[in-house]
């Protein structure tokens, strides 16, 4: 139902693909605008989803929950290519005992599956990274609406002009450089959970 043959194949609609999916429309199309489903839109505006490629993200999302950690704590999503230093992130994190649940991904399209599924309340990422990277995942929730709903930190060795000549980031990111002064990132999370505490009280 709903589907036509095209020259690259079967495709779909987006509610069509949100239904194969088990995940909502805006993840569609968030998936869509980074790229991890092959997309396009028509004459009228409507976009159409290559069956081939929901099979291909279907087997990518093997071990991805789409469902909150239990207990309500504060979620967490540490992006970082590099396994000594996403190990670093875990240490210390797990450390402080605070009220939250971390979740790691070792890329920028992991990333984003993982976003798709169970959207965290932080996102703390690196920038410099192969395949999609941090420049490039920030674009992607931008233009599908998801980033106003996440406090970001970025982590990265790039210089103030660097990350202008690519582009900059969106507004209200938190910027720390490495080498990471990890009682900087303390502090601000400690922020963040104050204020999300207090929202969720009142």
């Amino acid at each position: 139902m709903g589907r036509r043959l095209t020259e690259s194949g079967t495709v779909c609609s987006t509610r069509e693909a949100a239904d194969r999916l088990g995940v909502s429309l805006r993840t569609v199309q968030l998936w869509s605008e980074a790229g991890l489903l092959r997309a396009w839109k028509t004459p009228g505006g409507h976009r159409r989803i290559l069956n081939a490629s929901i099979d291909e993200l279907l087997k990518r999302r093997t071990g991805v929950g789409a469902r909150r950690a239990p207990g309500g704590n504060f979620q967490v999503l540490v992006v970082e290519d590099e396994p000594d230093f996403r190990q670093l992130f875990e240490l210390h994190l797990r450390s402080w005992q605070l009220p939250i649940h971390l979740s790691t991904a070792p890329s920028g399209f992991d990333a984003l599956l993982q976003i798709g599924a169970s959207q965290p309340d932080l996102l703390i990422t690196d920038l410099r990274m192969p395949g999609i990277d941090g420049f490039e995942m920030l674009r992607s929730l931008k233009a599908s609406g998801a980033i106003g709903e996440l406090e970001i930190i970025v982590v990265t060795a790039l210089t103030e002009h660097t990350i202008a000549e690519r582009g900059g980031l969106p507004p209200g990111v938190t910027v720390l450089y490495k080498p990471l002064r990890f009682a900087e990132l303390r502090q601000r999370l400690d922020q963040l959970l104050e204020h999300w505490q207090r929202a969720a009280v009142g």
